[in-house]
């Protein structure tokens, strides 16, 4: 029982210092978010970010997250595939989605799944530097822009 105990305590007193910190910066909500994603990174990455801490490397987080990926690309068969969709997908869609990527691509791929509501529906791929935007979000774009060429920019009114 009282490792439970002492449990407890260091739960709140972590808590209470990423809180102090956080809210000193005005970010508390924002690091709640990123605590709650802590948990999925590896200790490998755990251990890099802090090294970078420790070396005042911090802003080349960015940087090496590009070069990363542009590693990985140009020595991996596998290809990483970005999914962005409005509501997380369900396992059918996500074999659909790989089924018909590996096929194009001819090549293994590593899914990375993102949700963004403001695109309303449909979905965006990106794979090897190119992009399929088939977002709702993109074909209104799409039909606004058609819309104001044919009846704004027209002479027939």
């Amino acid at each position: 029982m009282s490792a439970k105990r002492g449990d407890e305590e260091k739960v709140e007193a972590y808590s209470r210092a990423l809180i102090d910190a956080a809210r000193s910066e005005g970010r508390a909500n924002a690091d709640l978010v990123q605590w709650l994603h802590a948990r999925k990174f590896s200790p490998e990455v755990l251990e890099t970010i802090a090294a970078m801490r420790d070396a005042d490397d911090l802003d080349l987080v960015e940087k090496v997250a590009k070069q990363y990926k542009e590693i990985l690309d140009s020595e991996d068969e596998t290809v990483s595939v970005t999914v962005t969709t409005a509501v997380p997908m369900d396992d059918d869609l996500r074999q659909k989605v790989r089924t018909k990527a590996e096929k194009y691509l001819n090549a293994p791929i590593y899914l990375v799944e993102r949700v963004e509501p403001e695109i309303l529906g449909g979905i965006v791929l990106e794979a090897k530097g190119n992009r399929y935007d088939a977002s709702v979000k993109a074909q209104l774009a799409n039909i606004r822009k058609t819309l104001a060429s044919t009846f704004i920019g027209s002479d027939e009114q």
